[in-house]
C-alpha cells in the first residue's frame, strides 16, 4: 500500500517523497489511519520498524489541517523521548517530512544552554520534542506553557522506566490538558508500561507488529564464547578480516568505551566513543562523523541503544553481553533498520553465560555458542594502559603486600607499624634553625638503591 492511500495531505506526501520514501512499513500502515481518526494508540514493535514516522506523519497532518501558520499560538503537540539523541532524531524527521507545511518544531534537551531554547520558545512553536529533565526545567522557569497541547506522544516508553524517568513523565502529563490525543510507542510492553497506559490513555487501540520479544527477522545473530582478556583481539581480528563497513560496538562502561576506541585508533581503525560523559557537542560530532563514514567504528554504551538512527549500519557487536535481555533487543535493533539486513555478533565470556541464558529465556529460543575462531592476538597497547593492566592483574593479597613494601621504602622511620615523628623534608629547618640532613641509608631498612629512588621521588637534594 502506498502512502497516498493512508489519508495524508498532499503537503505531507510531498515531504515523504522528498525524503525518499515510497511505501509505509507495517506499523505505519496500521497506526497512521487510526491516528488520523483521533484515536489513542499503543504501538508495540521492534526497534527499527519505523515507529517514529508512525506518529510524526499524522501529527503533521492534524496540526496543518486548519490552514496557514498563525503567530502567537501556544504549543500544540509534545513528544517526550528518553535520550537526547532520540529527541534530535525525531526533530530531524519532523523537519524532513514537514518541509512543505507551515509548522515549527523546537527540540529541548540537556547538555546545552537554556537561553537559545528560551529564545526559540518565545517565537512561534507548534511542536516541542523534549527529554523529561530539560522539559521540567523549562516548566519550573515558566518558559513553556503546555495548556494548549492537543497531541501527546511518549516515544520509547519502556526506556523511560529503565532510565528512571517515570516520575518526571507523570509530572509532565499532569500539566497537559486531559482532553488530548495520546500516542504511546514502545519496543516492549512491561507491566509498568501497561500501568502507565491505563492512567493516561482512553480506550487505546493496540497495534502490535511481530513478536515483542523477538529481534527483527532480517538480523543475523551470532554468539562466540570468548575469554574476557581475548575480546579485544577478536574484535580487532574481525574488523580487519571481515567486510564490515559501518560497525557499532556496545560496551558496558564509559571507561571501556573510551579505552576500546583508543585501542582501535592505534591499530589503524578510525573509531569514536559515544557515552553520557561526552558533552552534547562531542556527541553530535561523533554521530555526524559516524554518519559520514569518517569513523568506521563507533563504540557506545547503552545510552545509544535507542538514540542512534544511522542508515547502513552493517554490524552491531556486543563486546560485553548485556545484563538485561531487553537491552540486547534494543542494541541489535540498530542494524537491519527499515527492513534491511544486518549482522549482530555477541562476545560471551565465562562470566557472562548467565546473561546469555536470560536473553534466551526472554526471546524463547536457544542460541548456538560458537567456539573462538583462530586468530593472532596482536593489539597495540601503550605503556600507561599496559601498566594499568598489570596492576589490575594483581590479586588483592599481592596489592596489599606491594603497598606495604612501598610504605616501608617511602618512610624510613617506620618501625613495627608505627611511623616516627622525624621530619621527612631534607631542607626544612628544625626548631633551632639548623638544617636537618637525612640519616644514613644504612640506618634504615631501605637499601641504598631504594633511598636514592626515594630522593628522586621527593625532589632534588644537596649532597655533601
Amino acid at each position: 500500500m502506498p502512502f497516498s492511500k493512508l489519508g495524508l495531505s498532499d503537503q505531507i506526501l510531498r515531504g515523504i517523497r522528498a525524503a525518499g520514501y515510497t511505501s509505509p512499513t507495517s506499523i505505519q500502515e496500521q497506526a497512521i489511519p487510526m491516528a488520523l481518526e483521533g484515536r489513542d494508540i499503543i504501538g508495540c514493535a521492534q526497534t527499527g520498524t519505523g515507529k517514529t514516522a508512525a506518529f510524526v506523519l499524522p501529527m503533521l497532518h492534524r496540526l496543518s489541517r486548519d490552514g496557514a501558520y498563525r503567530s502567537g499560538r501556544k504549543v500544540r503537540a509534545l513528544i517526550l523521548t528518553p535520550t537526547r539523541e532520540l529527541a534530535q532524531q525525531v526533530g530531524s524527521f519532523i523537519d524532513s517530512y514537514g518541509r512543505f507545511v507551515p509548522l515549527r518544531a523546537t527540540t529541548l534537551i540537556g547538555g546545552v544552554k537554556m537561553e537559545p531554547q528560551i529564545q526559540r520558545l518565545r517565537r512561534q512553536t507548534d511542536i516541542v520534542i523534549a527529554t523529561p529533565g530539560r522539559l521540567l526545567d523549562h516548566l519550573e522557569r515558566r518558559t513553556l506553557d503546555l495548556s494548549g497541547i492537543e497531541m501527546l506522544v511518549l516515544d520509547e516508553a519502556d526506556r523511560m522506566f529503565d532510565m528512571g524517568f517515570i516520575n518526571d513523565v507523570r509530572k509532565i502529563v499532569a500539566r497537559v490538558p486531559a482532553r488530548r490525543q495520546t500516542l504511546l510507542f514502545s519496543a516492549t510492553m512491561s507491566k509498568e508500561v501497561r500501568g502507565l497506559v491505563a492512567s493516561i490513555q482512553k480506550n487505546p487501540v493496540l497495534i502490535e507488529i511481530g513478536e515483542r520479544r523477538l529481534p527483527v527477522e532480517t538480523v543475523r545473530e551470532t554468539f562466540y564464547t570468548v575469554p574476557r582478556e581475548t575480546k579485544l583481539g577478536l574484535l580487532l581480528h574481525m574488523l580487519r578480516t571481515q567486510p564490515m563497513e559501518s560497525v557499532l560496538v556496545f560496551v558496558r562502561t564509559k571507561h571501556g568505551a573510551d579505552k576500546i576506541a583508543r585501542r582501535l585508533e592505534r591499530n589503524g581503525l578510525p573509531s569514536v566513543a559515544l557515552h553520557s560523559n561526552r558533552t552534547q557537542a562531542q556527541r553530535e560530532r561523533a554521530l555526524a562523523g559516524f554518519r559520514r563514514r569518517q569513523y568506521s567504528v563507533m563504540v557506545a554504551t547503552d545510552i545509544a541503544a535507542r538514540g542512534i538512527d544511522v542508515e547502513g549500519i552493517s554490524h552491531v557487536i556486543n563486546y560485553d553481553t548485556p545484563a538485561f535481555a531487553e537491552d540486547y533487543i534494543h542494541r541489535i535493533g540498530r542494524t537491519a533498520r527499515a527492513e534491511a539486513a544486518g549482522d549482530a555478533i555477541t562476545f560471551v565470556s565465562h562470566q557472562e553465560r548467565e546473561h546469555l541464558r536470560k536473553i534466551e529465556h526472554f526471546v524463547g529460543r536457544r542460541y548456538e555458542l560458537r567456539d573462538l575462531p583462530p586468530f593472532q592476538h596482536e593489539v597495540a597497547v601503550d605503556t600507561v594502559e599496559r601498566n594499568q593492566a598489570g596492576r589490575e592483574d594483581l590479586s588483592a593479597r599481592d596489592r596489599r603486600q606491594r603497598n606495604a613494601d612501598r610504605r616501608c621504602t617511602a618512610r624510613p622511620g617506620l618501625r613495627h607499624g608505627k611511623e616516627s615523628r622525624t621530619r621527612t623534608s631534607t631542607q626544612e629547618p628544625n626548631r633551632q634553625g639548623r638544617k636537618k640532613t637525612p640519616s644514613s641509608p644504612a640506618s634504615t631498612p631501605a637499601t641504598a638503591g631504594d633511598w636514592r629512588q626515594l630522593l628522586g621521588r621527593f625532589g632534588k637534594t644537596r649532597t655533601r
